[in-house]
Order: C-alpha cells, then sequence, then structure tokens
C-alpha cells in the first residue's frame, strides 16, 4: 500500500475501497473527523445537542443539505465514499456496515463533522508520550459511561470515552498538551479509578481494541465523537450514518489550525 501522510492519500483508498482499517497514526499532523449524517428533520436538534455538549461534540464542519462534500475542512471530498468504514443505523438500530454509503444518500441528508482525539496523538508521540493503541497496532479503546449528556430533543445518552494508559507524571503532560485542542475533545475528563465514571471492564471496551495498561500506569480518559452513537440509538432517528469507530474522516486542515 502506498505512503499514507497526506488527507488526500488516505481519502483516495478509502474511496476505492482498498483502505478499510481504522485511522489512528495516518496523516499524522492533519485534523481527523467524527462523522454523524442525519435527515435535515433533525439536524437542527442534533447541532443543539453539539453545542450543549462541546467536549464530545466539536463542531468542525456541517454540510449543505443534500451535498456530501465538507467544503471548509476538504474542498473536492465526498463524504459517502471518503471514510474506510460508516455504519447505517434506521430506528436508532445498527443495520450495517459498510465502505461506501452512496446507496443511502438522500436529497435531504446534513452531514457533520466532529472533532476527534487522534488529530493530537501525534503531538503526544512528538512529546515522548507513549499512545498504546499505536505501540500495538489497536484501535483506540472507547467505553460508554455513566456521564450523562445534557439533551436536546430526541438526542440524549452517554458519554463516550477513548483511554490511554499513562504513568502519573505522563499524565500530568498529556492534560498539558491537550488542553488546547479543544476541537479535538481537549483535556482528559477522568484520571485513575474507571469504576468512577461506571466502566467495570478495562479489558473489554464497548468499542475498539483492549490495550495494555503497565505497572505504574494509569487511564487517562477524553471525551469521544463516538458519544453521538449512542444518542443516535436513543433517539430511534429513522437513518442515520456514522463512521465505524476507529474509522475517521480526515480533513486537509493542520492540527495546528485547530490550536
Amino acid at each position: 500500500m502506498k505512503s499514507l501522510s497526506t488527507p488526500a492519500e488516505v481519502r483516495s483508498l478509502a474511496r476505492s475501497g482498498e483502505l478499510s482499517d481504522p485511522t489512528p497514526g495516518l496523516a499524522a499532523g492533519y485534523v481527523q473527523a467524527n462523522l454523524v449524517v442525519l435527515p435535515k428533520s433533525l439536524a437542527f436538534d442534533f447541532l443543539l445537542f453539539c453545542q450543549r455538549n462541546p467536549k464530545p461534540c466539536p463542531v468542525l464542519d456541517v454540510t449543505d443539505v443534500g451535498n456530501p462534500e465538507p467544503r471548509l475542512v476538504a474542498p473536492g471530498a465526498d463524504l459517502r465514499t471518503d471514510l474506510p468504514r460508516y455504519r447505517v443505523f434506521q430506528q436508532g438500530e445498527l443495520i450495517e456496515e459498510t465502505t461506501d454509503i452512496r446507496q443511502f444518500w438522500r436529497d435531504d441528508l446534513v452531514a457533520f463533522l466532529i472533532g476527534c482525539s487522534f488529530t493530537f496523538e501525534a503531538a503526544m508521540v512528538k512529546a515522548g508520550l507513549p499512545v498504546r493503541h499505536l505501540e500495538e497496532g489497536n484501535n483506540v479503546p472507547m467505553y460508554r459511561t455513566t456521564i450523562p449528556c445534557v439533551s436536546a430533543g430526541c438526542f440524549a445518552g452517554p458519554l463516550v470515552v477513548s483511554m490511554r494508559p499513562l504513568s502519573p507524571e505522563q499524565a500530568i503532560r498529556a492534560v498539558q498538551l491537550t488542553t488546547p485542542y479543544t476541537k479535538a475533545h481537549g483535556a482528559p475528563v477522568h484520571l485513575g479509578d474507571p469504576a468512577a465514571i461506571g466502566i467495570n471492564q478495562l479489558d473489554t471496551p464497548d468499542f475498539g481494541d483492549a490495550v495494555t495498561l503497565r505497572n505504574g500506569e494509569i487511564p487517562v480518559f477524553w471525551a469521544c465523537g463516538v458519544t453521538p452513537q449512542a444518542a443516535i440509538g436513543q433517539s430511534r432517528a429513522e437513518l442515520a450514518i456514522t463512521h465505524a469507530p476507529g474509522h475517521m474522516f480526515i480533513t486537509d486542515l493542520k492540527e495546528d489550525a485547530i490550536l
């Protein structure tokens, strides 16, 4: 497979069907994004949900109705084909995972791109902080918590978090480093005891893959853009399309553009 150092290369391989894997570590230094696609009739309520829950749902771009091009963050791209893998929901139930959503696209759909914590991982690596799922070649582990989001219209549900193991000293540095990345979830929402936020088993994440927690490390949790998928399940939306967890859209924005 050819180099995946630029967003255009990643999107091209996703569009051709050659890339269906998770995207952590790809096109390092560029902003990655979660995807939510909804009918126009639900778009305002979802935008309000994002506004009320900016930590897990920092909005990067919203498309015009019926137009799959994210003109603000990746002109010329196509959100129907340019992600490695998608999830399709009907009445809040997952019905399919696919690498191409053109068959589901409608003229009344609106697409939202939401910031992703994969964006700041290159900065963590540059600062000498471990990113365990990159080291182990896995997707990041993600967990539903018992922390409720602020509801908006039909959208409500728990906060979902991603986890990266760090030593206490590294965790302090990670807080300092990631705090400015407010459009990529910013600082962690919790450090330490998973049970305090309703996570009982770190080795069985709700999404993604388990990673090794070494002696002397603590789990560090960031808000996650999979949170809307939990809200979609509760909303019973007649149609919703998202990225598959960990399979992001890579924008043309450099990470410093959102600092």
